[in-house]
């Protein structure tokens, strides 16, 4: 698996990995019924790095890094994963997780927090633990899930 710089040559592979996490609306709070444009836009934006893993010449995942916040804020980044369906379970959200954080320091961040991780996305939530997140606070009843009704999110942080 190779991870590099996305481009706009990768839309298309990107967007395929976008609509059927976006559509589910279960770990992403961007409406379900976001359009190819707009939803690319936001995950291309120009305050963001986008990178995606590539296997075999196919896109098989993407994320995305950037400020958490402007000014004071400005040393702790935010990161956005999203694995290929087909990809889920190989490994790839691990290998973007690895790369985010080694490439963090050298970008000047010197802490990664994700402001709203669902709690029924126990994968990522445990994935992260694992590598050293904790969870710092609980928003109760934040999210509603389409199949589970209102549940929790969690902001979860790491000094680097």
């Amino acid at each position: 698996m190779d991870i590099r710089r996305a481009t706009d040559d990768d839309h298309i592979g990107v967007w395929e990995i976008l609509e059927p996490v976006f559509r589910a609306g279960d770990t992403y709070s961007i409406d379900a019924d976001i359009s190819r444009d707009d939803a690319l836009a936001y995950w291309f934006d120009v305050q963001k790095q986008t990178f995606v893993a590539e296997a075999d010449g196919r896109i098989i995942g993407t994320y995305y890094i950037r400020a958490n916040q402007a000014g004071g804020g400005a040393h702790v980044c935010n990161c956005g994963y999203m694995t290929h369906p087909a990809a889920r379970g190989l490994g790839v959200a691990r290998a973007m997780l690895e790369h985010s954080l080694d490439l963090a320091p050298r970008i000047g961040y010197r802490a990664m927090q994700y402001n709203f991780v669902v709690s029924t996305n126990t994968r990522a939530v445990q994935t992260w633990q694992r590598y050293g997140f904790d969870i710092v606070g609980t928003l109760p009843m934040a999210f509603h899930h389409p199949q589970m009704g209102d549940v929790d999110a969690y902001v979860m942080y790491k000094h680097l």
